[in-house]
């Protein structure tokens, strides 16, 4: 039996391969949010943890799929507690109809 071992830092340019948005975008989101704070290495590399994954998929969804201002954006986080909550339920949800759809391909 193998054991996975579970990244706990990504670059940005993982982060941003895996969610599909630009470096800058990400970086601008850094400067603009003070809930995403990624470690920074003598050298200046940004390693993002799962949180501040979870932190860019949030901001993600609240400014491109749900048509917050960056203000708005930042005024929601601070105020809705229960944000992440709920950003793990549309994930979930997310994942649902991607697999119903697949199994609607297949037939």
């Amino acid at each position: 039996m193998e054991n996975e071992v579970e990244k706990l830092y990504f670059t940005i340019g993982e982060v941003s391969d895996m969610l599909k948005v630009s470096h800058s975008q990400i970086r601008f989101w850094e400067r603009e949010f003070i809930q995403l704070k990624p470690i920074k290495t003598a050298g200046g590399t940004r390693k993002f943890s799962n949180s501040d994954i979870d932190t860019i998929k949030l901001i993600h969804q609240l400014l491109k799929e749900q048509g917050y201002t960056i203000d708005g954006a930042k005024e929601k986080l601070k105020h809705d507690k229960d944000i992440p909550n709920k950003q793990e339920i549309i994930n979930r949800l997310k994942t649902v109809r991607q697999f119903l759809v697949d199994i609607k391909n297949e037939f």
